[in-house]
């Protein structure tokens, strides 16, 4: 004998709060997410959910953009020089992706960067600027470049590895080249 689905409880209805939809979408994945799996994951119907989010690419735009918005972006004051910050933010992007499989499109198409990770990254850009004396060009350039190889690189590389995180020897040559490659062309204005 199975046990009866439980009951929804009576009562006042669960809050679905922005906070508590990421969180249960960062849960399921990217690569897993649904509306019914958020749904069920949050106590909650599908419909109730669908007057919070209007459809499934809307699901998917805010647990990306949650999950941006949550990776602890590494500080630039912590670094003596720029290639050693460009170096440790390829290292942190790598692992975000890692962690959050099927993020990259998020990051790298204009048409799926929201207002709030645009915003997020453009504050980011100035700090770096304002640490290492770049113009706001050049370190948009720089920081533009390097995350966006990194992210593409990350993601088409991905293993299901418990290491997975760990990039690989090969691509942190690649990396290392490009941000030196960068760098030395960061005082172009062209």
């Amino acid at each position: 004998m199975t046990d009866p689905k439980p009951r929804p409880g009576r009562g006042r209805p669960r809050t679905i709060t922005r906070e508590r939809v990421a969180d249960a979408g960062i849960a399921l994945g990217l690569a897993q997410l649904s509306v019914v799996g958020v749904a069920a994951a949050l106590g909650v119907t599908q419909m109730a959910l669908y007057k919070r989010v209007g459809g499934l690419e809307e699901l998917r735009s805010l647990v990306a953009e949650e999950a941006f918005l949550r990776w602890p972006l590494p500080d630039p004051e912590e670094d003596a020089d720029l290639e050693a910050y460009l170096h440790r933010f390829s290292l942190s992007l790598w692992r975000l992706v890692h962690r959050h499989a099927g993020i990259a499109p998020y990051l790298l198409r204009r048409d799926w960067i929201t207002d709030a990770m645009l915003r997020h990254t453009q504050e980011h850009q100035a700090r770096v600027a304002e640490c290492f004396g770049l113009t706001a060009t050049q370190s948009s350039r720089l920081v533009f470049t390097v995350a966006y190889h990194c992210c593409a690189i990350a993601d088409t590389s991905r293993s299901e590895a418990p290491d997975g995180e760990k990039i690989e020897p090969l691509h942190e040559f690649g990396l290392k080249a490009l941000i030196a490659g960068a760098i030395a062309l960061s005082g172009d204005d062209g």
